[in-house]
C-alpha cells in the first residue's frame, strides 16, 4: 500500500462483473453509519507525511469512513506494491488493471514514514499482485525489515492477499515475523462467486491456519463485512471455520457500497445485531472481537494489539 496519493481524479479501471444493475434498490444509510468529514490539524499533518514520502494508503484508496478519526491520531494503513490491483472484487474501490513494476525503494519509504509519524503500531496491506511470481511476498518481508530498522519499537500488523497458487510465498512473509498476520475472508462462502470471484474461501482459511503452524507466536486475524446478503447462520459457521484455524481476532463491519457500479448493500445491520455477533464470537473462543457498523480491519489497530497481548497473557495464566 505505498505510492503517491493524488487529489486529482484518476480514471478507474473496472471489470464488467463489478457493474451495478440500474434496477437495484439503493438503501438509505441509517444515522448510526454517518461520520464527519475530515478537517482536523492532525489529519492534515498525516496527509502531508504520506504525500511527502510518496506513499499510498488504503484509507484513501478504499474510501474508509474512519479516515478523519484515524489520521487525526496519526494512524494510517499503508498500501504497498502500487494502487492497481490484478483482481476485481465487487466490494472494493481500488482500481483494477495491469500494475506497474514494483518500486524497490518503497520499503525504505514506508519505514521512514513510520518513524516520522512516531507510530507505536503500523498496518501494512497491499493490492493483489497475481502478476508476480511470489505474489509480492518478498516485498512484504522487505517492508517489515525496513520498518524494524527505521522504527524498532513499532509493532507491525500486515493485511495480506491470499497468495493463491504462489508456492512458498506465505513462508517468506511469516519468516519476517510480523506481530499480527491479518487476512480477511471478507464474506461468507456463498457470496464468493459474486463478491470475491478471484479468491477461494477454504484456501483463505488454510492460509490462516498455516501461519499458526509456521509460527504460533504470531497473532492471526481475519475480518468480514455484513450486509452483503449473508444469512446469520452462515456468519456463525464462518466463525467456527476461523476458530478451527486457531484465528485469534475477528472483525465484523458494515459493508458500504463505494459506488453504484459495486455490489449493492442488501441490508444495514443494526448495532444490536453487531453486539450479538460479538457476544457469540467470544463464546467460540476468539481472544478479541471487534464488531460494529464502522469497524474496519485496521480501525483502532494499535489499541487492539495491546488488548490482544493482554488477552493472550490472561489466557496463558488461566491454563498454567
Amino acid at each position: 500500500m505505498v505510492t503517491v496519493i493524488d487529489t486529482i481524479a484518476r480514471p478507474r479501471l473496472r471489470h464488467p462483473e463489478k457493474a451495478h444493475r440500474p434496477d437495484q434498490e439503493v438503501l438509505r444509510k441509517p444515522d448510526w453509519i454517518r461520520v464527519r468529514a475530515p478537517n482536523s490539524r492532525g489529519y492534515a499533518e498525516t496527509r502531508e507525511i504520506v504525500k511527502s514520502n510518496k506513499l499510498v494508503t488504503v484509507c484513501e484508496e478504499a474510501g474508509c469512513p474512519n479516515i478523519g478519526e484515524c489520521w487525526d491520531k496519526k494512524h494510517a494503513t499503508f498500501m504497498i506494491m502500487g494502487e492497481i490491483c490484478t483482481r476485481a472484487c465487487a466490494f472494493c474501490n481500488v482500481a483494477t488493471g495491469k500494475p506497474n513494476a514494483l518500486d524497490m525503494a518503497e520499503p525504505a519509504s514506508v519505514g521512514r514514514a513510520v518513524a516520522q509519524m512516531g507510530l507505536n503500531h503500523v498496518v501494512i496491506t497491499s493490492v493483489d499482485r497475481d502478476d508476480l511470481d511470489d505474489g509480492g511476498a518478498e516485498h512484504f518481508a522487505a517492508t517489515i525489515r525496513a520498518i524494524r530498522q527505521a522504527a524498532p519499537g513499532t509493532t507491525i500488523e500486515i493485511l495480506t492477499p491470499d497468495f493463491l497458487r504462489k508456492e512458498g510465498a506465505l513462508e517468506v512473509v511469516v519468516a519476517a515475523k510480523p506481530d499480527v498476520f491479518n487476512h480477511n475472508l471478507e464474506t461468507v462462502p456463498s457470496n464468493y462467486l459474486t463478491v470475491r470471484p478471484g479468491a477461494r474461501y477454504f484456501h483463505s482459511i488454510r492460509l490462516l491456519q498455516r501461519v499458526k503452524e509456521l509460527d504460533p507466536t504470531i497473532f492471526t486475524k481475519s475480518g468480514i463485512m455484513v450486509g452483503l446478503g449473508e444469512e446469520r447462520h452462515e456468519v456463525l459457521q464462518l466463525m467456527d471455520d476461523l476458530r478451527s484455524a486457531d484465528v485469534d481476532f475477528m472483525t465484523i463491519g458494515q459493508y458500504l457500497q463505494p459506488s453504484k457500479k459495486h455490489h449493492p448493500v442488501r441490508a444495514f445491520i443494526t448495532p444490536d445485531e453487531f453486539k450479538s455477533y460479538e457476544t457469540v464470537a467470544y463464546t467460540k473462543g476468539f481472544l478479541l472481537v471487534a464488531a460494529s457498523p464502522l469497524t474496519r480491519s485496521s480501525h483502532h489497530a494499535g489499541e487492539d494489539f495491546a488488548r490482544l497481548r493482554d488477552a493472550r497473557a490472561k489466557s496463558l495464566s488461566k491454563h498454567s
